[in-house]
């Protein structure tokens, strides 16, 4: 099996589109047509775990972080950056990030939070728009099957929990080709009128490439007559953070030792305590505080989530209880996520979970 089988797999759950726009995530070093010889999962690809990896003769590393984020110039080693650079090249190891984009979907790092805390009725907490596309297009009725299986078949026609979503009616389309055409229907030179549908789908804005190759390979036409459109609606599976509902409702204390148990926590950072019970709890793995205002909004009585800065708690402003668990803490299991994601799909495949403790924080409790 070759590494790039393993990326199409996770970019077929994780698709890069959805990363943000300051991210890195992809593959970073090596090639995706090496051979694979095993494969370690990790949060952060440290020398420590390059080091594991070649131990176990892995020669690829799937981490949720990109060791490689900022823009650099040199490669000497002076910091841990560059040491793992080093080492993963000169031993032939490729490092495979995949960060926002599996933030961001449903079923990726804030359903794993989620699912700990055992919360219901899930929704994404702050939905992304402007990343689905339309697409509008005209067939002969009798091959309108043979292009919607296609259409299907690229990608197109989910709609939340639906799929295979479409919408047609039935027209007149006229046309008439030049002396150099080779028309389907009719003859050169001569305006036709043909019985066509109309057939409209939503797609996935990083799709469209791909859903129109399929458009025009199962059409009949020589000259596929199709639009484009550009939506803004919200896609309520892809986003920031995510809400939802505890199975009963709690003491704030409660909450926290939920927190405690469940991410194995030495301490929580929270603001105040409200003395309110908590039925929804909002969340976001890793640093959340740009979401502390939508969580608000939305009607939670807790966020949950890493690295808040002093003044930003103060934002909770006695609306809600915010705590701090940690990065590591929020996104540990992300590594069960992404064992899981390949090992479902290549069952007799060597991929392990790392055995390195890659939390650079640590606690001194006086």
């Amino acid at each position: 099996m070759i590494i790039r089988q393993i990326i199409q797999t996770l970019e077929s759950y994780a698709p890069l589109a959805y990363q943000e726009s300051y991210d890195n995530a992809g593959l970073l070093t090596g090639s995706a047509n090496w051979e694979c010889t095993g494969a370690i999962v990790t949060l952060d690809a440290t020398l420590a775990v390059l080091q594991e990896a070649k131990t176990a003769g892995a020669n690829l590393v799937v981490a949720h972080h990109p060791i490689l984020f900022k823009g650099i110039t040199k490669i000497t080693g002076k910091n841990y950056v560059e040491e793992a650079l080093i080492y993963a090249i000169k031993n032939d190891i490729a490092i495979y990030a995949i960060h926002t984009n599996l933030d961001n979907i449903w079923g990726g790092v804030n359903t794993a939070i989620a699912e700990k805390l055992g919360l219901k009725n899930c929704k994404i907490l702050q939905p992304k728009k402007s990343i689905l596309t339309k697409l509008v297009t005209f067939v002969p009725t009798p091959q309108l099957s043979q292009v919607q299986e296609a259409l299907f078949g690229a990608g197109a026609g989910h709609i939340g929990e639906y799929s295979e979503t479409s919408f047609s009616t039935r027209g007149i389309g006229t046309f008439r080709g030049s002396e150099w055409s080779n028309p389907t229907i009719g003859t050169p030179g001569v305006r036709e009128a043909v019985e066509e549908t109309r057939i409209e789908v939503i797609l996935p804005n990083y799709l469209e490439q791909t859903v129109v190759a399929a458009l025009k390979a199962a059409h009949p036409y020589e000259e596929v007559a199709y639009d484009l459109i550009p939506l803004n609606n919200l896609n309520q599976k892809v986003g920031s953070g995510m809400i939802g509902q505890l199975q009963s409702p709690m003491e704030e204390k409660a909450v926290l030792s939920l927190l405690s148990t469940q991410f194995d926590l030495k301490l929580v950072k929270h603001t105040p305590l409200l003395g309110k019970k908590v039925e929804k709890i909002a969340l976001c793995g890793g640093a959340g505080s740009f979401l502390i205002k939508d969580a608000i909004a939305a009607g939670a009585d807790f966020f949950v989530s890493a690295d808040i800065k002093y003044h930003e708690f103060f934002d909770a402003n006695n609306q809600l209880v915010v705590a701090d668990i940690g990065h590591w803490e929020s996104e540990q299991y992300t590594i069960d996520l992404l064992f899981s994601l390949i090992t479902s799909k290549f069952p007799n495949f060597a991929v392990l979970k790392t055995s390195v403790q890659t939390n650079p924080v640590h606690y001194f409790l006086g």
